[in-house]
């Protein structure tokens, strides 16, 4: 089987670079709001993507999960939510690692808010080292929007079709699709290898320790 080459991969940054939020991670924040942990959820995400956009700022979001919150819960709550996301799936670390040894451009495309684009920014090593990044608090844009893949494919300089993006939403892999990226709905990296192995002239994904 003839497999395609490709001169660059976009990962996701949450539930692909970096491992999902917990269960405890969400009572944590909702034992701070001083409510129960499956409503601090339906609250957090009900305007999470205007946030991630930057449509709101910090406050006024999380004001829309409680309007009680004082600024000292809102601090500890950022807090809480930003380390939620910090930790990294290893398996994917070391593909992206392998893919710029071997000539491959790395993004990562994310929809983020501010407040975890900043606590990023004041250095999480393993984060380090990708050819351009992405985020949507940055762009005003939201995947599955067309605008923000070409921002991507633009920071990167490579044209669609030869680039690969990995996200763990089907809305935002078909909106990839949509501006010619190739594509892979993101579950485990076992599944990605299997999925990428004999289809793309890439590195394999060693899964051992990524689980």
């Amino acid at each position: 089987m003839t497999t395609i080459p490709l001169k660059a991969v976009i990962f996701d940054y949450g539930k692909v670079l970096a491992r999902p939020q917990t269960g405890d991670d969400m009572a944590a924040m909702a034992r701070v709001a001083g409510m129960p942990a499956d409503e601090m959820m339906r609250r957090y995400w009900r305007n999470r993507v205007a946030f991630d956009r930057g449509d709101m700022n910090i406050e006024d979001y999380w004001h829309t999960v409680s309007p009680s919150l004082t600024s000292a819960q809102i601090a500890e709550i950022i807090r809480i939510d930003n380390e939620s996301w910090l930790h990294p799936d290893p398996a994917m670390i070391r593909w992206a690692a392998a893919l710029r040894a071997g000539g491959i451009r790395t993004g990562v495309l994310s929809n983020m808010p501010v407040t975890l684009r900043r606590r990023l920014a004041d250095g999480v090593d393993w984060l380090a080292g990708f050819d351009h990044y992405t985020f949507s608090c940055d762009v005003n844009l939201v995947k599955p929007e067309a605008a923000i893949y070409r921002h991507a494919l633009a920071g990167l300089g490579v044209a669609a079709e030869d680039a690969l993006f990995l996200d763990d939403r089907e809305e935002n892999i078909e909106g990839a699709r949509r501006v010619g990226l190739h594509a892979l709905l993101f579950h485990t990296p076992a599944q990605a290898h299997a999925e990428i192995a004999g289809r793309y002239a890439l590195p394999p994904i060693d899964a051992a320790a990524g689980g």
